[in-house]
């Protein structure tokens, strides 16, 4: 299990490492060979080393097969990881979903809905109007 959502972010911050769970998650299960297969520029030591860091944030379990070791996407402790990290943003993208819900249903209300008060606007993404274009 990760010890905590900046191991599991350092973790993911591989694009490599990313492409490997990527694959365990489509095959459910493979070894260093297989996965070395699908990197043509890395050699086996080398996912090796990821491997062991994906096991060390406790998002990767390995078991043995005869000689081979067999590694597996842990989904519950990923799961687990990023729980408490998503659950400090849930406000904001569980309302959102509320009033697309409602927009969809047709039943939503007829002014836009103020935005959270911990989200402030930022005036330079708004269009003006009237406003000339500098010249070159």
């Amino acid at each position: 299990m990760p010890r905590s959502s900046d191991d599991l972010f350092r973790a993911l911050a591989d694009p490599t490492r990313r492409r490997i769970l990527d694959l365990l998650a489509e095959r459910g299960t493979a070894t260093v060979g297989e996965l070395a297969d699908k990197f043509p520029d890395l050699v086996a030591s080398g996912i090796s080393k990821h491997l062991m860091t994906l096991r060390a944030a406790g998002l990767v379990t390995a078991t043995r097969q005869g000689r081979q070791q067999l590694y597996r996407l842990d989904a519950d402790a990923f799961a687990d990881a990023l729980a408490p990290w998503l659950a400090k943003y849930e406000p904001y993208w569980s309302d959102a979903l509320q009033r697309l819900g409602q927009l969809a249903e047709g039943s939503a209300p007829a002014q836009p809905v103020p935005a959270s008060p911990a989200r402030k606007t930022d005036d330079r993404h708004r269009p003006t109007s009237g406003a000339a274009s500098p010249s070159a």
